[in-house]
């Protein structure tokens, strides 16, 4: 299945803005914190840093001539990759 790459780009910016969604959610500041401080920016940060792992783990996976399927799981996997990165330098 050939994708075109307007829904290829749409589906790594989707795969990106999840998984920094996700992580904000799972792994970010507590409860308590999110009272004080409010989540919105937050929010916004890790989704960004998320999409622009999703992009270069699909970028990655691209150049090295992966099938769309593998491109699309290494997009989220890059995205993984700079959320817990940006994580651990933050």
């Amino acid at each position: 299945m050939t994708l075109t790459p307007a829904v290829t780009f749409l589906i790594v910016l989707a795969i990106g803005a999840l998984a920094g969604l996700l992580f904000d959610r799972f792994a970010g500041p507590n409860w308590f914190k999110r009272q004080i401080v409010g989540a919105m920016p937050s929010m916004i940060t890790s989704a960004l840093v998320g999409v622009a792992g999703a992009f270069v783990g699909f970028h990655l996976a691209d150049s090295l001539k992966l099938t769309a399927y593998a491109a699309l799981a290494s997009a989220l996997v890059g995205a993984a990759v700079f959320l817990f990165g940006w994580r651990s330098v933050r």
